[in-house]
């Protein structure tokens, strides 16, 4: 335990009133005395000094005077029980688990079935991200765009700092030094979070490099984005949780960047993405100001390795909505004899050029954090060898004999279930799903059998191509290759897809456009997010620049049949899309962009006729007129700040379709 420094005499400081302990007041408004803000144990020395205990659980690994300074400052306004350093290592990860397990939070898998693994049941109202309750708080409105919702920073702050005062009262402030990206990697960024949940600090040591490695990146000067988390729920002297998820109501639930100070700010949700604060909100809102304003790309993509019966390699980026097949893609196991796909990442890709032209990126994540319904042995083999052990799962069911089961995991539920909200769950007479539509799981990286050796290259892997892709079930063909770089953000500007479980706020089902897979994610305004494409575009040669193609594997007939078999036999699309980057195929030039030919997509061995094929594969003109109706009004909402570059793919496009 340490005292530190609150004021000194002479200081302006608040009223204090006795609470009745010899050591204990409370804090109250100097200009309101009956306005009582929050109690911290506090201690007065002779000398004029007053002093706050802060109970640090461990000794403070670093010399970094800014870092120390901003962990005590939160510690004062949230008054935890003690303050703790994380350090990433095992121990510490079984600490942990021990104690959310004893204190009824977490309930530990059989480990003859799921060794190391953990199920946790969230509040219902805290189960996705909540786009409504997310804010990016640029200084000036205009800069945040029409996708963000914005309040003013300090009001804000304001705000939230009134929610922070003692909201960690009886809980311990854990402090988690963590790298997106490998370790010392110029391409890595360095990040620290402040939050009061043991689940939070769990699946941060799977989801990022948690080490004290970090401090000797860091030095005592070095910069960092600092991320504060809260649950949003202190508690009362003898208080706990009693196995119940905490969280704050809906309408306290805040996540909130401020991009000029490269500050992150959550309240309220325990949450996933809005309370893994490397994810989400740092390796995407946060990074993404950062990659305009020092000339690299924070997007929404996997990253694959993809490798031909020659033994030739080409990487591969693809940016996906959630619930497109994303992380079965990453993970893909052709259905093509002697192709080979390898997994560098499933969800984020930050790049930067390298000496020789070209895009390198790397895979910020150490983990994955996939949604299970839906994941199977069919659909995603090599998802569920990797979360066969060491992982934590979050919202799906509970079997009899200690395992999970959701949703389209490939075999009938075995008897009755716990559900996800903790009740007896039997598929013959049960209304709703036992697990939750976002039901998710963390999962170590290193346990895919499909990770890339060189996954953790700090100097990443040379992208050839980019993929766009969305859930459309009519108009948009198979695949598409843009004609340039500036078509090809066009195409991906344009990109839409249906609503998914991964929104708690959205309508399931409709339409919305997505640019780049990055609606909810981009950090500053749209428009200017758009140009920083072109930008990136003009930055080398168009010979170094990856090739740019959008796909779509979920066309339907009308009669709602699918048309392609989707899973493994997408690697038929990604071996054109390899050939087309080897400049060893040719394509058929539409008035929508470069198509294949029909012969060139391997279409053996697979129930798609060849009447399925010309429809994969056709320019469907009246759908893509109502699509370009759509596309204009998605652009309309961004304003008068959209690129002319982009207007005049639209002008183009009009006069193809004719």
């Amino acid at each position: 335990m340490q005292n530190e420094i609150v004021a000194r005499q002479g200081d302006l400081l608040p009223c204090l009133r006795d609470t009745g302990g010899d050591r204990f007041f409370t804090l109250v408004d100097a200009l309101s005395i009956d306005t009582v803000l929050y109690e911290v144990p506090i201690l007065l020395i002779t000398g004029g000094f007053l002093y706050m205990q802060i109970n640090y659980l461990n000794e403070i690994p670093t010399k970094h005077g800014r870092l120390v300074s901003w962990v005590k400052e939160w510690a004062e306004l949230m008054t935890p029980e003690g303050v703790y350093w994380c350090d990433g290592s095992k121990a510490e990860y079984e600490r942990l688990s021990d104690k959310l397990v004893s204190g009824g939070l977490a309930t530990r898998l059989n480990p003859a079935k799921r060794p190391n693994c953990l199920l946790f049941r969230s509040d219902p109202s805290d189960v996705a991200r909540v786009e409504t309750r997310t804010y990016v708080a640029s200084e000036k409105q205009e800069d945040a765009g029409p996708l963000n919702n914005w309040i003013e920073p300090e009001d804000l702050k304001k705000t939230m700092r009134g929610l922070y005062r003692g909201c960690m009262k009886g809980r311990i402030m854990y402090v988690i030094p963590f790298s997106m990206g490998p370790v010392g990697s110029n391409i890595a960024k360095i990040g620290f979070e402040i939050t009061d949940s043991a689940y939070v600090v769990i699946n941060m040591h799977i989801m990022a490099r948690v080490t004290p490695k970090v401090y000797e990146v860091l030095g005592t000067d070095g910069e960092f984005i600092p991320s504060v988390h809260s649950v949003g729920k202190p508690l009362a002297e003898g208080e706990g949780d009693n196995g119940v998820w905490p969280c704050a109501p809906v309408r306290d639930k805040y996540i909130a960047h401020f991009p000029e100070t490269r500050e992150i700010w959550s309240y309220g949700s325990g949450y996933g993405g809005n309370a893994l604060l490397g994810k989400k909100c740092l390796a995407l809102r946060i990074a993404s100001v950062q990659a305009r304003d020092e000339g690299w790309m924070a997007e929404h993509m996997l990253i694959l390795k993809l490798t031909s019966p020659k033994g030739e390699s080409r990487h591969i980026a693809g940016a996906f909505p959630s619930a497109c097949g994303k992380t079965n893609l990453a993970m893909l196991i052709p259905t093509i004899k002697d192709w080979k796909v390898e997994t560098v990442g499933d969800d984020i890709a930050w790049m930067k050029f390298g000496t020789d032209g070209r895009l390198y990126a790397i895979n910020p994540e150490s983990g994955f954090f996939g949604v299970a319904p839906g994941t199977s042995m069919d659909s995603n083999p090599n998802a569920m060898h990797t979360i066969a052990k060491d992982s934590i799962f979050t919202n799906v069911a509970l079997t009899e004999d200690g395992d999970i089961w959701w949703e389209g995991i490939g075999y009938d539920p075995p008897g009755t279930l716990i559900d996800w909200k903790g009740n007896k769950w039997n598929a013959a007479t049960a209304k709703e799903p036992a697990a939750h539509p976002n039901a998710r799981f963390t999962a170590r990286a290193v346990n895919c059998p499909a990770i890339a050796d060189n996954w953790e290259d700090p100097a990443g892997v040379p992208i050839d191509a980019f993929l766009f892709g969305g859930r459309r079930t009519s108009t948009i063909p198979l695949v598409n290759q843009a004609t340039d770089w500036v078509h090809g953000t066009f195409v991906g500007s344009a990109a839409g897809s249906e609503i998914t479980a991964a929104a708690l706020d959205l309508k399931m089902g409709t339409v919305r456009r997505d640019p780049m897979a990055m609606r909810p994610f981009i950090g500053y305004h749209v428009a200017d997010f758009l140009q920083h494409w072109l930008n990136i575009g003009k930055r080398t040669s168009t010979d170094k620049l990856p090739k740019i193609f959008f796909v779509n594997w979920f066309r339907k007939t009308k009669d709602g049949r699918w048309l392609w078999p989707g899973f493994g036999d997408n690697s038929r699309v990604l071996e054109w899309v390899f050939r087309r980057c080897a400049a060893t195929v040719d394509a058929v030039e539409t008035a929508i962009g470069l198509l294949p030919r029909k012969e060139d997509i391997n279409i053996r061995g697979t129930n798609v006729t060849n009447d399925d094929l010309d429809a994969l594969l056709s320019v469907d003109i009246d759908g893509w007129k109502e699509e370009l109706v759509a596309i204009k009004e998605s652009y309309n909402t961004y304003g008068d700040r959209v690129p002319k570059e982009l207007l005049d793919q639209i002008d183009a496009l009009e006069k193809r379709l004719g």
